[in-house]
């Protein structure tokens, strides 16, 4: 049996996906081993972009004086119960909350839920229960995730939109070794540049020659997050997850499908907002057997090395309508 007072929050949808234009229910869960004295029971609902700057992105000035000030998407709160005593027990008490007023029609400022290195934008439930001066209050908070709600989203499936890309020993900007340079390679493929955020990434990819044996074909999802600080423009990369569609010397002239599942609170639409912006990339990277390989240790794998070759390609995430049967 408990024998401190707990108080939890639960939304009705298991997956805790909303739209912006639909109510967020759910209930406050209090578990208490005594009767308890409160004075209110408030439900708050906050949702902000929040904006950070590293030193080694910005520099010393803006990483010692800055602070960016988060952007306020939603923030308001509701009384659930006026004051009074909740039983022993375990006691339930239902909520229903509208993140949109009556009458505002603006979905394009709820921003879908994305957690990035630089920017995260976020919604939170707090359930706050004050008891006076004499008790400590009871708090507890949990996020939900918002998607889009706008009436004019795309129907899936989406028109593939492929680019046809090759990677040769011509086309990499950066040294390679001397018999990767000289025995020459070609790498032909395709790749959807716009892909909904409920399918899969996919393509294919064929290893038309190669005079030196490869090692590995892996594909990189890596998300760019843009922000205005001051009159600058700071932007970093960072890798999202990887794929490996190849392992060791893979036949000439064989078809490899490309088939990437994306994560889903890693990435979201496209966003090309004032004060920010999110976009993601594809990195294809084609390892060679080297000994060098082997003595270097293993960091970023899509930054620049003697023995890969490497293709970046852009790419759109869009929000589709929902499926008639999806949750």
């Amino acid at each position: 049996m408990t024998t401190t007072t707990t108080v939890t929050v639960k939304v009705s949808r298991s997956n805790r996906i909303y739209r912006s234009s639909e109510p967020v229910e759910g209930k406050i869960v209090i578990k208490s081993p005594n009767s308890i004295s409160h004075q209110s029971i408030r439900l708050s609902v906050n949702g902000s972009v929040n904006l950070q700057v590293r030193g080694g992105s910005a520099g010393v000035i803006e990483s010692f004086y800055g602070v960016i000030k988060p952007i306020q998407i939603v923030k308001k709160t509701i009384q659930v119960r006026s004051s009074g005593r909740i039983p022993p027990g375990t006691t339930e008490i239902p909520f229903s909350v509208n993140l949109r007023e009556s009458g505002e029609s603006i979905a394009e400022k709820f921003y879908e839920t994305f957690h990035g290195t630089n920017i995260n934008i976020q919604y939170l439930l707090t359930v706050d229960i004050p008891r006076g001066y004499l008790h400590k209050p009871l708090s507890a908070t949990m996020e939900f995730i918002i998607e889009s709600g706008r009436v004019d989203l795309p129907v899936r499936p989406l028109p593939p939109e492929m680019v046809i890309f090759y990677i040769t020993q011509d086309t990499q900007r950066h040294p390679l070794l001397p018999e990767i340079k000289s025995g020459g390679f070609r790498v032909t493929g395709k790749l959807a540049t716009q892909c909904s955020l409920q399918d899969p990434l996919s393509g294919e990819l064929t290893v038309e020659a190669s005079s030196v044996p490869i090692t590995s074909i892996d594909i990189h999802l890596l998300r760019v997050e843009s922000i205005i600080v001051g009159e600058r423009i700071v932007t970093e990369t960072s890798l999202i997850q990887s794929t490996q569609i190849a392992d060791g010397d893979v036949c000439r002239k064989m078809t490899l499908p490309i088939y990437v599942l994306l994560p889903r609170l890693l990435m979201c639409p496209s966003i090309f907002a004032g004060p920010f912006s999110v976009e993601f990339k594809v990195c294809i990277t084609i390892s060679f057997k080297s000994k060098l390989a082997k003595a270097q240790p293993k960091s970023d794998p899509t930054a620049p090395r003697l023995w890969m070759a490497l293709e970046r390609l852009p790419l759109e995430l869009v929000r589709t309508k929902r499926d008639r049967f999806s949750c």
